[in-house]
């Protein structure tokens, strides 16, 4: 159910991206909206970055094989990273449009442009609404990249529609320079963009090194872990996300007298309850380490975590 929601999420995107590219290049072309052409050209970028997040969406859903044993997560991170990639170029290539801009004549506005303008505001700032919520609520790197890229359209948009306003109220109070209005609204937003794509950037390249997880998630899965009786100390605690899902590795420490089959039940049971809790955790990893009562430390625990339950 989920996989098809993101789905039908990635094709709304698709389509709007499509259609609102369309209707910028033809009224931009037909009234001479310099801005609206240069919004439309992104938009056309849109339309790459969006079928990028689908087909990695689609790859990062297949099961994992013999040569993928974790699983095809990290496509969604690729995937993520690429559209980074296009938001950068898109806002290099709508700031020099803007820094131009400001060395030539300003055209004419029209309010048809400033029209089409508003109607892809509305229309990309409900987009980033629902792909974003979407995408954190099935923890999509995918759709969570879309979401992004939908609202560096928002900023855009909104450059768009101020210059154009900028432009038809100086036509009508005869207020020349407020025709740059545009240029200098497009220059702020090249910037925006930017930072945008580099703040995706950075976070596809931390899942790609396999950064660790945030220490309030660390947190949560080491009070799990804790609430069992039978773990005397957790020696280590790591987790990594991969694309949509987290992994999760534990090193604890139990009573070295018991059996195999105990200490199996054991790691299963915090198993479960680590992924009942966090439906995002798609595998726990647990090492069983021996401990004893007149030892503290375990020799190999390695670094990590390291815990002592109070009164084990």
């Amino acid at each position: 159910m989920e996989q098809r929601k993101s789905m039908i999420a990635i094709w709304i995107s698709l389509i709007s991206n499509v259609v609102l590219t369309g209707i910028k290049l033809v009224v931009g072309w037909l009234f001479g909206s310099q801005v609206l052409i240069a919004d439309g050209i992104h938009n056309a970028g849109d339309v790459i970055a969006t079928a990028t997040a689908y087909s990695s969406m689609r790859i990062s859903n297949r099961p994992a094989d013999h040569d993928h044993p974790y699983g095809h997560g990290k496509a969604e991170v690729l995937g993520s990273g690429a559209v980074a990639l296009l938001l950068g170029a898109a806002a290099i290539y709508m700031g020099y449009h803007a820094v131009m801009a400001l060395l030539e004549p300003p055209g004419e506005a029209h309010v048809l442009a400033l029209i089409a303008a508003i109607i892809s505001l509305v229309w990309k700032q409900w987009l980033y609404v629902y792909t974003m919520r979407l995408g954190r609520a099935v923890n999509s790197k995918g759709l969570i990249a879309t979401a992004y890229d939908h609202l560096a359209d928002v900023y855009a948009s909104i450059a768009a529609s101020a210059g154009i306003a900028l432009a038809l109220a100086g036509d009508y109070f005869d207020v020349p320079f407020l025709a740059y209005g545009d240029p200098a609204a497009g220059i702020i937003v090249s910037f925006l963009v930017i930072k945008l794509a580099y703040t995706m950037g950075i976070e596809a390249v931390n899942i790609l090194m396999e950064t660790n997880v945030e220490d309030v998630k660390l947190q949560q899965y080491k009070e799990i872990i804790e609430s069992f009786p039978d773990v005397k100390r957790i020696d280590r605690l790591r987790a990594r996300e991969h694309g949509h899902y987290i992994l999760v590795d534990a090193r604890i420490g139990i009573m070295g007298t018991l059996t195999i089959q105990q200490g199996h039940d054991i790691g299963r049971s915090i198993k479960e309850a680590i992924r009942a809790k966090h439906p995002e955790v798609d595998e726990v990893l647990v090492h069983l380490n021996p401990w004893y009562p007149d030892e503290e430390l375990n020799p190999d625990a390695g670094p990590g975590i390291t815990h002592v339950k109070s009164g084990g």
